[in-house]
């Protein structure tokens, strides 16, 4: 990416980046008035109109019907004529995703992914009789159903008064779901359920039920995996006779059981992180994302998990990934889920270019192509080891593909079941959400980490101007304290939920 910068009219300066040699368009890094003249290397445009910070400029007239180039790829296609110095947005640029596509020919031109930089240092982590290591020792309260989840919060409450300071806390990750679902649907919401009693991060785990719905606890239990069945009690509210009592007494004996637990020195391997953005904008494929996709590839040389998913913000940028495959059993399964998620789009009717939000949009995004491209380089440059699907745990180390879509809780809670004992979020709109295990937000920008130190962990705004080592040396000793205990912004907020994908009909 290459800042560069003129003085122009009335002294104002028009600051813009461009992402890749081949673009032809530059990114405004502040408002550019109808005008201003901007020097890209030997080229000089005029803004035609006035663009505003975070959108796009035209550095080269394009033809109605051709194709827009950021980040090196096609975003889209012009809807009509574009001169040189035009502001480029969705008023005269379109996406050109269709639907299913051929990834044979992605298959043929395979590429070797590079290596990382230097490998990560040690962190403190808690380590789990299974050898897993988690960044958390907390109880968790997991209700089978909708119906138990005011009383998995109170129970969790109380909890929390009566044990401060012997573990680090107990928490209830109420949902709507559990009742009234069939096949596939209830099964995803069991396997997700599953699989957060699975992760490392609970040491020990209330399952509660209310006793009539269709996610029957015997069926939950026999989906979590084996090794961590042991770390569980259950409590069926219905057949209880006081079932708060009961629930009280069940709690008090996990945090008897997880009190005594120590961090200890482990290593980088030790660490699973899931990879996601949200509300993004013009700056998330700069600074935040490019960030995370370093510290990936640091992961992954070191023989770390991490976890990439929000499948529909792939699309248009799966080359890239996919060309980093050497598996053919990965590529398949791959290139099976990214086709399957388009059919669920267009099997209720819907375009699979749906994407961006209002809010991507606002921010400078125009198509889910010029998102979707931003949005991968969270996975850095490292090859794919393994695909995945919803419900699923991690299996391999290096990047897994996890099948979930890009709402940001839905898609989070995913990467907690998935086995991820921290997730990596970069923003560019901010929200002050958190999920069920340590949630690190990266601002693409400095003045919403500014704006907004209630939500940011991390601001990533300076990313286009510092030096890169001192970058990413700053960000990976965040996310190792972070992972070592440090509370997240999320956490000391309280901002902790969970959301179950809900594909099926309802009875």
């Amino acid at each position: 990416m290459t800042p560069v910068s003129e003085s122009s009219i009335g002294g104002v300066v028009a600051n813009v980046v461009v992402c890749h040699p081949d673009d032809d368009v530059a990114v405004a890094c502040e408002p550019i008035p109808t005008g201003q003249r901007v020097v890209v290397g030997a080229r000089t445009v005029i803004a035609g109109q006035d663009v505003p910070a975070g959108h796009k400029l035209a550095l080269v007239a394009l033809s109605a019907g051709e194709p827009v180039t950021k980040y090196g790829a096609p975003i889209g296609v012009t809807t009509k004529a574009i001169a040189a110095g035009d502001w480029v947005h969705s008023h005269n640029m379109a996406t050109a995703l269709t639907g299913e596509i051929d990834y044979g020919s992605v298959r043929e031109r395979a590429i070797p992914a590079p290596k990382g930089s230097e490998p990560l240092g040690d962190w403190m982590g808690y380590r789990r009789a299974d050898a897993r290591v988690a960044t958390r020792n907390e109880v968790w309260i997991l209700p089978t159903v909708g119906c138990v989840g005011p009383l998995a919060e109170e129970l969790a409450r109380g909890a929390r008064e009566r044990h401060a300071g012997r573990c680090d806390g107990v928490f209830a990750f109420a949902h709507p779901h559990g009742c009234s679902q069939l096949g596939d649907d209830l099964a995803g919401t069991r396997a997700v359920l599953a699989g957060l009693a699975d992760n490392p991060n609970a040491g020990g785990v209330l399952l509660l039920g209310l006793g009539c719905e269709s996610n029957q606890l015997d069926a939950l239990i026999a989906a979590v995996p084996e090794r961590s069945r042991a770390k569980l009690s259950v409590l069926r509210a219905q057949e209880a006779g006081d079932e708060y009592a009961r629930g009280e007494a069940l709690l008090d004996d996990l945090v008897d059981s997880i009190a005594g637990a120590r961090r200890e020195q482990v290593p980088a391997s030790a660490l699973v992180v899931g990879l996601k953005c949200g509300g993004s904008d013009a700056w998330s494929g700069l600074t935040a994302n490019p960030l995370l996709g370093r510290l990936s590839d640091r992961l992954a040389d070191c023989g770390d998990r991490a976890i990439l998913t929000e499948i529909p913000e792939i699309f248009g940028a799966e080359g890239d990934l996919l060309a980093r495959v050497s598996d053919q059993e990965v590529f398949d399964a791959a290139t099976d889920v990214l086709n399957r998620f388009k059919r669920y789009f267009l099997s209720h009717g819907e375009p699979v270019s749906e994407n961006p939000s209002p809010g991507n949009i606002a921010g400078g995004i125009t198509t889910l192509e010029e998102k979707s491209l931003g949005a991968v380089q969270k996975g850095g440059r490292s090859a794919l080891s393994d695909v995945i699907g919803y419900g699923a745990q991690v299996r391999r180390p290096g990047l897994t593909l996890l099948e979930a879509p890009g709402n940001d809780a839905v898609s989070a809670t995913a990467l907690a079941a998935a086995g991820a004992t921290a997730i990596l979020f970069t923003t560019g709109r901010g929200t002050p959400l958190g999920f069920p295990v340590p949630t690190i937000k990266v601002a693409s920008n400095s003045a919403l980490a500014e704006a907004k130190q209630r939500w940011i962990d991390f601001d990533a705004g300076a990313a286009l101007e510092a030096e890169r080592e001192a970058m990413d040396a700053s960000f990976t000793q965040c996310v190792l304290a972070i992972a070592g205990g440090t509370s997240t912004a999320a956490e000391r907020t309280g901002n902790r939920a969970i959301a179950i994908w809900k594909r099926g009909v309802t009875l």
